[in-house]
């Protein structure tokens, strides 16, 4: 006679990763966590999660929170982790390519904001500029700070153009 009942072991790994789930919420924001729209005792529960400093309270507080989340759907806040956590990974990404332009911009100079200009397609404006008081600009100091302004203005092009794909 075939079982159609999970076993004990099965059902216990699906409490388990409910509440593992439940747990990624506690990382998130308040704000990201009501663009997911959760249950106002699940939303409440994670929210004072992130406030709990006792190693026990905050391991119970885990439990209760895989008891509150039995009660929901799991796969929408699966994928609204997952979305984030592309978003992420999206903006890391963006934020390394824009210091390695940054730094091919400052050591190749203009051969570097050219090729940064035709690889973006972004308009020469402000970098021409601001790479061209960089290279006026003799002390360090004065150079550290307009390495940062580059930076953050290859950085806004950059998300810019991911955007617009």
């Amino acid at each position: 006679m075939p079982q159609n009942k999970p076993s004990k072991s099965e059902k216990k790994r699906e409490v388990l990763a409910l509440q593992a789930l439940g747990e990624q919420l506690i990382e998130l924001t308040e704000e990201q966590l009501r663009d997911m729209e959760l249950p106002e005792n699940l939303f409440d529960a994670v929210t004072a999660a992130s406030r709990i400093k006792s190693r026990g309270a905050l391991r119970r507080q885990h439990q209760l929170i895989g008891k509150l989340m039995r009660g929901v759907d799991p796969e929408p806040i699966r994928r609204a982790i997952e979305d984030l956590q592309r978003q992420e990974r999206a903006d890391k990404e963006i934020f390394r390519r824009a210091e390695h332009w940054r730094d091919r911009i400052v050591e190749g100079r203009h051969d570097g904001l050219n090729e940064f200009l035709e690889v973006t397609g972004c308009s020469n404006g402000d970098l021409s500029s601001m790479l061209n008081e960089y290279i006026a600009v003799p002390q360090e100091s004065g150079r550290r700070a307009l390495r940062r302004r580059i930076f953050r203005q290859v950085h806004e092009e950059l998300t810019k153009a991911t955007i617009g794909r």
